[in-house]
């Protein structure tokens, strides 16, 4: 399996070659407040399955075993790495440029969704990290 995406802008494109681990909406603080969107959808794929093709995105650490990368021209979220997981990449599913290959199968931090967002696609809910962590 081949999926491609990049940045609004375009100067960042990526390609993963694999098949994905996981795909959730994370509902918790950091990533709603990193992506600035009510939850974010996540696909993880292996780390040796995916790779940056075109331009050069900024990496910071949003926590302290947490490392994010973003386009720096047009501020798309990319991707997201936790030190726990180093064999895999979270990658923005809206990244994608065709996100719809790869739906959620579950929320994970359901314990900090917004009160206003109402869950009705029959999908898991995990109140924290999925496995449990």
């Amino acid at each position: 399996m081949m999926m491609t995406g990049g940045c609004l802008c375009g100067r960042i494109r990526y390609e993963i070659a694999g098949e994905p681990v996981d795909c959730t909406a994370c509902h918790c603080n950091d990533c709603r407040r990193a992506s600035a969107a009510p939850f974010t959808a996540w696909l993880s794929v292996r780390s040796a399955d995916f790779r940056f093709v075109a331009g050069t995105p900024r990496f910071y650490k949003s926590s302290p075993r947490v490392e994010r990368a973003f386009c720096t021209d047009c501020g798309t979220p990319l991707t997201y790495r936790h030190a726990t997981f180093a064999d895999e990449i979270d990658v923005a599913t809206g990244s994608l440029d065709r996100p719809g290959d790869a739906p959620p199968a579950h929320h994970t931090w359901t314990s900090q969704k917004l009160a206003w967002v109402q869950i009705a696609d029959g999908l898991p809910q995990h109140p924290r990290a999925w496995p449990e962590s």
